[in-house]
């Protein structure tokens, strides 16, 4: 949740989430280990049979590093970028088929990159619909809509529903529907492909009280259908949800909802980031897994586990610290492609319910901050469970009611500029090419951005945590350079970093050219080996200097990249072809120069009389 990175308020109307002293130990630890835990979920995605693009994956550079320069390290391991969101920084690079994972973490790795990732493909958070005689709209009364519609319905209030599209012409909703785009492919085609954008825009945004259908939970807000993919089963990729967020917050959504797994998407987190800088709240689906998938907290969205008619989260719905809130997600009567309707469960509607409850609060108080609003969401919320905040429920199960009675009496004065700081390098330190340098900031509200300079020029501006910057030192003339730093607020507070004082040294002392290449070779398997099953690759590298980058591959085909001196890389072959196979390694110092080795192995099945043997 959003304030559990915030600094205390000096402002004491503003509503915040930060009474509770336990949260402030959190806030340090878990922006250093957002990116950490992105990583980790790779692993974990795809143990849960989860698939990516294949020879793609999403890379966003450190504020300040030129295109040139990005070219360059991407070439270090065969990519190549195939295209860029300037707005967000965002890059969709080409790789090598079947070395997305290994390439997404060595390029986390370099401090000149702000985060890479594959490029997911993710399934919809939506399970079976129930019984359609199941008793309707028991989630209204539940979370005190009729209540909260005394004061708003979501007047003025635009969410955009980024999903499988929305039928337009649904008698419930039509009127609420505003022109959309298709992130899938560039058009403005968003009728509905599979069925669920319909489920969910009804359930933000359906007439009420119209004589015929369903009610909503925020009946007056509008919709805008942001379609993020064309496949027939509604699967979406990282990238066109990420890009799909971007151009809603261009278009005027001050609510988005996204019924997809895209908590552990640093690049969805960016175009979070992106929204919440103009001042929008982002609301994702939780997950019907049943499980703690293990994210960490993701302080740029709004994650919602489901509860269903007894108040009690749902056995299907997945649960753990990234959890904010809880919303109903059981037997919720909507609207249907086609001009239907039907009772649906998920998070995925879970998600748009407490989307639509956003939408009341800020409908109730248009001068809210999106901080502010997540604070009234939360501290409004009905506690279930374990006192507190809880992996099951988050803060509490949402309260339409409380909520709008909460905005209408708070007052949002915020006059407090953001604190920041240049973290590395460290005063006194001697630099030279490409500087890596960390900036860290905290408000009271939430920062928008982080900007960094060189002597009063602008190195580059970065809109996420952690800031992150590369600052090619090469352009200004050695000797010392002042570093410092600025921070906006959403209110537009500005806060001024300590200039850091360092020396630039580009010139070259007078050394002999290194042209000694590295030394390279296979330890295992041996040459002329038979192999089969998953065959451990066993590689040393060495150099008199520096050695840059290590290379594993198999057929002319990448499998395996990194700069230690040891290392394995693993060759499933399950899917290769019987006979012999070319393996080859590549070491490369930070000269350019580079030595390669090769074996070749052979494929084959278990000989006959070893079966005969086992029998």
């Amino acid at each position: 949740m959003t304030n559990r990175n915030a600094m205390p308020s000096s402002t004491p109307t503003l509503i915040t989430t930060m009474d509770n002293g336990w949260f402030w130990p959190l806030i340090i630890m878990a922006t250093q280990l957002l990116l950490i835990a992105f990583l980790g979920c790779y692993t974990q995605a795809l143990a849960g049979q989860h698939r990516w693009a294949e020879g793609r994956i999403l890379v966003q550079p450190a504020a300040g590093l030129s295109d040139e320069d990005m070219g360059t390290i991407l070439r270090h391991h065969h990519g190549q970028a195939m295209r860029k969101n300037h707005r967000l920084n965002l890059h969709v690079v080409q790789v090598e088929p079947q070395s997305e994972l290994a390439v997404a973490q060595d390029l986390a790795r370099d401090p000149h990159i702000a985060f890479a990732e594959p490029d997911m493909l993710v399934e919809l958070s939506v399970i079976s619909p129930n019984d359609p005689d199941y008793a309707s709209a028991w989630h209204l009364a539940k979370i005190q809509a009729p209540t909260a519609w005394a004061t708003t319905q979501g007047q003025g209030v635009i969410v955009a529903v980024l999903d499988t599209g929305v039928d337009a012409s649904h008698p419930d909703l039509a009127g609420h529907i505003l022109p959309g785009w298709n992130t899938a492919s560039n058009t403005t085609l968003t009728t509905d492909v599979y069925g669920h954008g319909t489920m969910v825009a009804g359930t933000v945004a359906a007439t009420t009280n119209n004589g015929i259908g369903v009610a909503a939970i925020a009946g007056d807000a509008r919709i805008l259908p942001v379609r993020v993919t064309d496949a027939a089963n509604g699967y979406a990729y990282w990238s066109d949800i990420a890009e799909g967020l971007f151009w809603a917050a261009e278009h005027g959504a001050k609510v988005a909802n996204i019924s997809y797994d895209v908590t552990n998407s640093a690049s969805v987190t960016s175009a979070a980031q992106y929204m919440r800088g103009k001042g929008g709240v982002v609301v994702v689906a939780a997950g019907n897994s049943g499980t703690d998938p293990g994210y960490a907290d993701n302080p740029s969205m709004i994650s919602v586990a489901a509860t269903g008619s007894s108040d009690t989260k749902t056995s299907w719905s997945s649960f753990g610290n990234y959890v904010d809130v809880s919303a109903p997600g059981s037997g919720i009567w909507t609207t249907t492609k086609g001009g239907g309707y039907a009772a649906v469960s998920g998070t995925s509607f879970a998600s748009p319910a407490t989307a639509a409850v956003v939408a009341l609060i800020m409908a109730a108080n248009p001068a809210l901050s999106p901080d502010a609003v997540e604070g009234i969401l939360i501290r409004s919320a009905d506690d279930l469970g374990t006192q507190g905040w809880d992996s099951a429920y988050g803060g509490g199960r949402i309260n339409a009611a409380k909520a709008v009675q909460m905005a209408t009496q708070t007052v949002t004065l915020d006059s407090q500029p953001p604190v920041v700081s240049i973290d590395s390098p460290s005063a006194g330190a001697m630099v030279h090419g490409l500087v890596a340098i960390a900036a860290s900031a905290l408000d009271n509200t939430g920062v928008t951005s982080v900007s960094l300079y060189a002597n009063g020029q602008l190195i580059g501006t970065a809109t996420s945590a952690p800031y992150r910057f590369s600052w090619n030192s090469t352009l200004v003339a050695d000797g010392p350079v002042t570093l410092s730093a600025t921070a906006v607020d959403a209110a537009g507070n500005l806060g001024s970093a300590k200039g850091v004082l360092v020396t630039i040294d580009n010139v070259p002392d007078v050394v002999a050219a290194d042209t000694t290449p590295p030394s390279v070779t296979i330890t295992s398997p041996v040459n002329n080996a038979m192999v089969r099953g998953r065959v451990s690759i066993g590689v040393r590298a060495a150099d008199d200097t520096s050695l840059a980058m290590v290379s594993v591959l198999v057929d002319n085909k990448l499998k395996c990249v990194g700069n230690a001196s040891s290392m394995t890389c693993v060759w499933n072959t399950n899917r290769a072809t019987v006979g012999a196979h070319k393996i080859n390694a590549v070491a490369k110092d930070s000269a350019g120069n580079t030595a390669t080795t090769a074996i070749t192995v052979n494929l084959g099945t278990v000989a006959k009389s070893v079966r005969q043997t086992r029998k």
